[in-house]
C-alpha cells in the first residue's frame, strides 16, 4: 500500500500538545520556528515515504540473513540508509557541539514517528544510535565525546545497547559479562570485555562503518547485583587516534533470532572476547553503569511508545483503503439494495473510527510527553518531573494501542488480513514486540506505582491529574470523571495499599491514567482547531474526541475495580495449584 505522511495531525500535536511555539521562545531553541517545524515535518514525511515505505514488505519477506558472520539487508537497504545519512535526518536533536542541530526532542520525535511508520524494523536503527549519543553526551568523557559522538551524530556510524544475557533479563543484575583492567600495553587503562549478550537490536550490519556498542559488564571484585555493574563502549572496529578505524575488534554476531516480526531489523547474539581481545572502554564511574544506561533508556522508552503510534497510523490507512475499495452487501436499513464498501456498514465504520481515535489520541499523548521532556531540558523541574511519569504511560499505553489497531486493522480485512499477502498482519507481527521490550509494560506500570507515584512526595502525579480535571470542564465529563477515578486510586496506593497490591492494580492504573491524559490532549486539540482554517480537521477532530471521550473513555473507568483489587485474589490459589 501507499504510505501517506500524518503531516497534518501531527503539526497539530506538535503545535497544541508539545507547546512548540513556547519552547522556541527560549534561546536553546530558538531555531524551531514554525517554517523550520514545518519544513522538518514535511521533509521527513516525504523521506520516508520515498526512502523507507517501499523497503517495508520486502524488509518482511526477506528481512535479514546472517552469511557467513556478515549480516545482509534486503536491497535498498543500504541506498536508503545512505540517503538518511546524507540528508542528516539524524542530527535533529543531537548537540550542536557535534555536529547536531539542537532541536527540541519533540521534532526528534516527529523523525523517527514517520520513519518507524514507514518502516517500523528499519527505524530501529537509527532509534539505538539517538540512544548512544544521549548516554555518550551525559556520561561520557570529553575524549570519548570527541573520538565518537560527530560520527554518531551523523549516522556515519551507529550505536547499541547491550544489556540482556541468557539469564539476566529484567534482572540486570544477573549479568555476568566481565571487564578486565589492562595495565600494559597499547591498550593501557582500557579493559578486556567477554560474555555473551541477547537480543541486540542491529547489532551487527554493513550498513554504518562502524558499530559502537554500548555495554553493561562488571569489573573484577564489583558488588553483586546491579550495583555492581559498569557501562563500556565497545566499538565493531577499534578507533585510532587520528579518528580512523581500525583492525576488528575482537567481537562477532553468532546467530540472528528468529522473530514474530520486524525481520529487516538483525536481532543478533553477539559474543564478546571470543579470544580474548575484545577492547572496551569505561563509560563514567566504575559500578554506575545503570545509571549511566537508564539516560539511554528513558527517552527510548517514550522512542519505543512513539512505535506503538505509527504501526497504528500505518495499520489504520491500510485499513481504510481497504474499507473503501471493497464491496459487500446493501447497508442495512438503506432502501438502496446494491451492495456497497464496506466502510457504509455500521460495525466498520466503528472499528475504523476506533483505530483513528486510538491513534491521534496516543499521538498527542507522546507528543505532550516529548514537550515536557524539552521543557525539562530547559531547567522546569516540574516539567521534568511530569514527563517522568509520562513516560511509562506512553511506552505502555501507546504499544498497548499499537497492537489494538493493528488487530482491528486485520479485522477490517476479513479473511485477506489474515493470510500475509495483503500485508495487514504484518503490521501486528511489527508491533508485538514494542510491549516487551525497553521494559515490559509491567514494568513500566510497577514503576508508575512506585517510585513514580512517589516523585516529589505525589506531587507529580496528583497534579497531573488535577490539570486533566481542571482544564477538560464540561467539554469532556466523562474525562473529568475518569481523573477522579485516578485520584482516588493513587491515594488509596500511597495511603493504604501493600506493595503486592498496589502491583497487582498497576496495570489497569496505568491504563486509566494514560487514557486520562490522552484524552485530555485529544480534547485540547479540538479546541485548537474549532473555527480553524483547515475545514478538515475542524469537522473530524471534534468527532474523534468525542468518540474517545463517549467509547474508550468508559472502557477505562471500568478498570477502577481492577485496581483497587488487591493482590490476595491472585495468590488464592498456592503455585502448585496455580501450575497444574
Amino acid at each position: 500500500m501507499t504510505y501517506a505522511p500524518a503531516t497534518k495531525d501531527q503539526l497539530l500535536a506538535i503545535r497544541v500538545n508539545a507547546g512548540i511555539e513556547t519552547l522556541a521562545a527560549h534561546e536553546r531553541f530558538a531555531a524551531a520556528e514554525p517554517d523550520m517545524v514545518e519544513a522538518i515535518v514535511e521533509g521527513v514525511g516525504q523521506f520516508a515515504a520515498g526512502e523507507f515505505a517501499p523497503l517495508n514488505r520486502v524488509g518482511d519477506l526477506v528481512g535479514a540473513r546472517l552469511e557467513n558472520g556478515v549480516v545482509r539487508l534486503p536491497e535498498g537497504f543500504e541506498q536508503a540508509y545512505a540517503a538518511y545519512v546524507e540528508q542528516g535526518w539524524n542530527a535533529i536533536a543531537s548537540p550542536q557541539a557535534f555536529g547536531g542541530q539542537g532541536l527540541p526532542f519533540t521534532l526528534a520525535c516527529n523523525v523517527l514517528e514517520n520513519l518507524g511508520t514507514a518502516n517500523m524494523a528499519f527505524n530501529l536503527l537509527p532509534m539505538l544510535s539517538v540512544g548512544a549519543i544521549e548516554a555518550l553526551e551525559h556520561h561520557g568523557s570529553e575524549g570519548q565525546q570527541q573520538t565518537y559522538l560527530p560520527r554518531l551524530v551523523s549516522g556515519e556510524w551507529s550505536g547499541t545497547m547491550n544489556l540482556t544475557e541468557p539469564q539476566a533479563g529484567s534482572d540486570v543484575g544477573a549479568l555476568r559479562t566481565t571487564a578486565t583492567p589492562i595495565d600494559g600495553g597499547e591498550h593501557a587503562g582500557k579493559y578486556l570485555i567477554k560474555g555473551q549478550k541477547i537480543y541486540i537490536t542491529w547489532g551487527e550490519h554493513e550498513l554504518a562503518g562502524n558499530i559502537i556498542h554500548l555495554v553493561l559488564a562488571r569489573l573484577p571484585d564489583a558488588p553483586e547485583g546491579s550495583r555492581g555493574i559498569s557501562l563500556f563502549i565497545v566499538p565493531k572496529y577499534l578507533v585510532n587516534a587520528d579518528g580512523s578505524t581500525g583492525p576488528r575488534n575482537d567481537l562477532r554476531c553468532v546467530s540472528l533470532e528468529h522473530k514474530l516480526g520486524i525481520m529487516a531489523s538483525p536481532t543478533c547474539v553477539m559474543s564478546y572476547g571470543d579470544n580474548d581481545e575484545c577492547i572496551g572502554e569505561l563509560v563514567g564511574a566504575p559500578n554506575r553503569g545503570l545509571a549511566a544506561m537508564f539516560t539511554m533508556m528513558n527517552n527510548a522508552r517514550i522512542n519505543v511508545g512513539n512505535q506503538g503510534v505509527q504501526i497504528a497510523e500505518r495499520a489504520t490507512q491500510q485499513a481504510a483503503a481497504y474499507a473503501n475499495e471493497r464491496i459487500q452487501s446493501a447497508r442495512a436499513g438503506s432502501p438502496d439494495r446494491n451492495p456497497v464498501a464496506i466502510v457504509e456498514h455500521p460495525d466498520v465504520r466503528r472499528m475504523l473510527l476506533r483505530m483513528k481515535a486510538l491513534t491521534q489520541a496516543s499521538r498527542a499523548l507522546l507528543y505532550y510527553t516529548a514537550g515536557q521532556v524539552d521543557r525539562g531540558t530547559l531547567g522546569d523541574a516540574a516539567a521534568r518531573a511530569r514527563a517522568e511519569v509520562l513516560t511509562p504511560l506512553i511506552k505502555a499505553w501507546g504499544t498497548d494501542i499499537g497492537i489494538e489497531v493493528a488487530s482491528l486493522g486485520i479485522q477490517i480485512h476479513g479473511g485477506m488480513g489474515y493470510v500475509e499477502e495483503t500485508g495487514a498482519a504484518q503490521h501486528w507481527r511489527d508491533a508485538r514486540i514494542a510491549p516487551i521490550y525497553e521494559g515490559t509494560n509491567g514494568i513500566q506500570a510497577a514503576d508508575l506505582v512506585t517510585r513514580k507515584l512517589g516523585l516529589g512526595d505525589g506531587e507529580a502525579v496528583t497534579s497531573l491529574i488535577a490539570d486533566v480535571v481542571r482544564e477538560v470542564g464540561d467539554d469532556a465529563p466523562q474525562i473529568a470523571a475518569l481523573a477522579r477515578d485516578c485520584a482516588d486510586i493513587a491515594e488509596w496506593m500511597r495511603a493504604a495499599a501493600s506493595i503486592e497490591d498496589r502491583l497487582a492494580g498497576s496495570v489497569p492504573f496505568c491504563t486509566m491514567l494514560a487514557v486520562a491524559v490522552a484524552g485530555w490532549q485529544l480534547t485540547q486539540q479540538a479546541r485548537a482547531v474549532a473555527g480553524g482554517d483547515d475545514a478538515g480537521l475542524a469537522a473530524s477532530k471534534p468527532v474523534i474526541a468525542r468518540f474517545f471521550a463517549e467509547r474508550i473513555v468508559p472502557e477505562a473507568a471500568g478498570l477502577k475495580a481492577s485496581a483497587l483489587a488487591g493482590a490476595g485474589g491472585l495468590y488464592a490459589l498456592d503455585t502448585a495449584a496455580m501450575l497444574a
